[in-house]
């Protein structure tokens, strides 16, 4: 048997911070190929489903309790997904030795950190703070000015980490420090600007986050049970337990939960209707044309015995179709990229925070592909076009003085005479 390339450099592996189980995957058997890996062949797997499954349970359980509790409690869920998915990543290029001579350096990483959450949540939610806090004069102009110079704030942060940064830049260190510099923008674009796209999504009506997110862990259950019992042919190198057996049937359990899914999310307004502030209160609305039922005959289509003559279909769920195609043919690739990426680290799991699964960012992976589409689709497809009293309310709020929106407010009500008379 061939030695592990990895055992035979040690100075470079002792300063790890934290050792995780290396893959076995990295490096199969050429004479088996990927099929060595794969579930159908696994002895252990039962043991393995089993504990996965529990894990499973617990995490959907919590999230069905948080979407109940509202908007921000999903916003808290996922700002701490964040913050364990940091940790997970700038764990990984730790090294001890190098960290001991760097007093302080580490907190350079979370700086640059929350200076990003305070820009894309400011960015993201500056509408609904303002809508909150109306009813307060002071609080008012307060949180107006914070939001008027909050590039300028973000900015101001950002450049007294960079100058901090420098400022710690030490002899014969010089390439781990700029390394770390690399690798912690990295983290803030792929990791959390891309999942932050999910607060907006969650705003406009938890519908849009809930359905994205929910079709993604229906396709790994689904690429999972189908791979367990019936996989026999590898689908790709870089995950060699995946088949193309697991991947199509996903594909298929997908697209039907998609339609079907939205049909029943659809009908609740506390799931379809934004959310205009920062309250928790339940809401009740007009759900507008997408989420209104329309009525298709089946006669002719169907036997006189059938018990239903028509057919009720929301106009959103040909839009969870599109969603579910993109849930189930690209966003995996978000999966296979954090795999070769492991490989690359000959690691197993980004961590061990959740049992039979992983670490955090092992489940999120998917989802952060999913997140970026799902608020895009809905900004280009859903959303319609065109001027509304929000939106306008939103430019009066955020750009206008106390005194011009008075003054605006007392010509609106001299036209409005006017127009009557």
């Amino acid at each position: 048997m061939q030695k592990d390339v990895g055992s035979s450099q040690p100075s470079e592996t002792s300063g790890r911070v934290r050792h995780r189980k290396r893959s076995t995957e990295g490096t199969p058997d050429a004479s088996k190929g990927n099929g060595a890996h794969l579930l159908v062949d696994d002895r252990n797997k039962y043991k393995s489903m089993r504990i996965r499954i529990h894990s499973s349970i617990w995490m959907i359980g919590g999230l069905v309790f948080v979407i109940y509790m509202g908007h921000l409690y999903i916003w808290a869920m996922i700002v701490v997904v964040q913050i364990y998915m940091g940790k997970e990543l700038f764990n990984l290029l730790r090294k001890a030795n190098e960290d001991r001579r760097l007093p302080w350096f580490r907190l350079l990483n979370w700086h640059f950190f929350f200076t990003a959450m305070t820009f894309v949540y400011g960015r993201f939610l500056s509408r609904q703070l303002v809508n909150t806090v109306t009813s307060d004069k002071l609080l008012y102009k307060l949180v107006s000015g914070l939001i008027k110079y909050q590039m300028f704030i973000c900015y101001f942060l950002y450049i007294a980490g960079f100058v901090w940064f420098i400022l710690t830049l030490k002899k014969k260190m010089y390439k781990y420090q700029f390394g770390q510099y690399a690798w912690t923008h990295m983290i803030l674009f792929w990791v959390f600007a891309q999942s932050s796209f999910a607060v907006a999504n969650i705003f406009e009506g938890i519908f849009w986050f809930l359905l994205p997110a929910s079709l993604i862990v229906i396709n790994d259950i689904a690429a999972y049970f189908f791979g367990f019992f019936f996989g026999r042919t590898p689908l790709i190198k870089l995950s060699p337990k995946k088949t193309w057996e697991g991947f199509i049937g996903a594909s298929i359990a997908t697209m039907v939960s998609a339609f079907l899914l939205a049909n029943f999310l659809g009908r609740f307004h506390w799931l379809t209707c934004p959310r205009k502030d920062l309250s928790t209160g339940w809401l009740y609305c007009d759900p507008g044309p997408m989420f209104k039922p329309e009525y298709h005959s089946l006669s002719g289509w169907v036997p006189s015995w059938f018990p239903w003559k028509e057919l009720s279909i929301l106009p959103v769920q040909w839009h969870a179709l599109a969603i579910g195609l993109f849930a189930s043919i690209i966003a995996p690739f978000g999966g296979f990229f954090a795999s070769g990426f492991k490989r690359a680290f000959k690691l197993k799991d980004f961590g061990d925070s959740i049992p039979g699964h992983g670490g955090i960012t092992d489940r999120m992976d998917c989802q952060m592909v999913m997140a970026v589409f799902a608020y895009i689709y809905h900004q280009s497809f859903v959303v319609v076009q065109s001027f509304s009293i929000e939106m306008i309310l939103d430019q009066i709020l955020r750009n206008l003085t106390l005194e011009e929106q008075r003054l605006l407010y007392e010509q609106l009500g001299r036209l409005l005479q006017e127009r009557e008379v």
